[in-house]
């Protein structure tokens, strides 16, 4: 039986991984498609999910719509993902990568918050104290100043804000619903609610920037369904902090695609939110300890 959850842990370690370099690679391609208005790119990111989606639905006999009791939920999930992915865009254009990535990986923090106020799961010290840490972090990239300079940060942050939002969501949401319905009914949402937005805003695209954007939607599907599969193999609080080798990833990509590098400050921030991450990792790990031990006495 260890071996068996060792290997399934293996097995969710490897697929976080691979979601965030997934991930990463999505952003670096948004960032090379170029000058293209935010929900053109938003349009074919998910346009490329939507098709992958729609593939398995029809492979795996699925539902494209989900159940009546969880599409409030579904359609919740779907407006706050949308509105974080249109704010990580533009945060992703006018930021070192690293920085966009980064200020969007606050979410997992946020996500505790919001559990506790809209699905009263109960907050600790510990989760507190790793989430005052964690937004220290978030103010040392963001260097708050009162310009205009500060508006794409604050762009991030939002981003992370709504990624939270629609996390919380999906938690509601559970084992409820298939991964492939929920992927397919946010990027089907996604479509159809810029869709006016996209044809008032569209500019032609040379072919090199649609293979740039189709590339971004294949990839942003491998982040999807990687992070999706990787929570069914283990728990979140044993592989999440692996899911911030996308900031490695994006600090590679940043530097040898764009020759972007984020500043001393960023640097500090990235250690600060790191620190806090591997905080609540190794917390974790100990009440599992603990528990373990319970259940071994009784």
């Amino acid at each position: 039986m260890n071996n068996i959850i060792k290997s399934n842990r293996i097995k969710g370690i490897i697929c976080i991984i691979c979601s965030a370099l997934g991930f990463a690679l999505m952003s670096a391609f948004v960032k090379l498609a170029g000058d293209l208005p935010n929900f053109q790119k938003v349009f074919f990111r998910n346009l490329v999910s939507a098709i992958i989606a729609l593939y398995l639905i029809i492979k795996n006999k699925g539902s494209m719509t989900g159940k009546k009791e969880n599409r409030k939920l579904l359609f919740m999930r779907s407006l706050f993902g949308t509105l974080g992915v249109i704010l990580n865009f533009y945060a992703i254009d006018k930021l070192v990568l690293s920085d966009a990535n980064m200020l969007n990986k606050i979410s997992p923090f946020l996500v505790v918050i919001f559990s506790a106020i809209f699905l009263k799961e109960k907050i600790n010290k510990n989760q507190i104290v790793s989430i005052v840490i964690a937004f220290t972090g978030a103010l040392f990239i963001i260097k708050p100043t009162f310009s205009v300079e500060i508006i794409p940060y604050m762009g991030g942050l939002m981003s992370a804000v709504f990624a939270a939002s629609a996390y919380t969501c999906l938690r509601s949401i559970g084992n409820k619903e298939e991964a492939h319905t929920i992927v397919f009914f946010f990027s089907m949402f996604s479509l159809i609610s810029i869709l006016p937005m996209f044809i008032y805003v569209y500019e032609p695209m040379t072919f090199k920037q649609l293979l740039y954007m189709i590339l971004a939607g294949v990839f942003a599907s491998l982040g999807q369904f990687g992070v999706t599969l990787a929570y069914r193999y283990a728990p979140a609080k044993e592989i999440s902090i692996f899911d911030y080798s996308n900031i490695i990833f994006s600090a590679i990509l940043s530097i040898f695609i764009f020759n972007q590098y984020p500043d001393i400050f960023s640097i500090v921030g990235y250690i600060i939110v790191f620190t806090a991450s591997y905080y609540v990792f190794l917390y974790n790990k100990k009440l599992d300890r603990i528990e373990n031990k319970k259940n071994a006495s009784s």
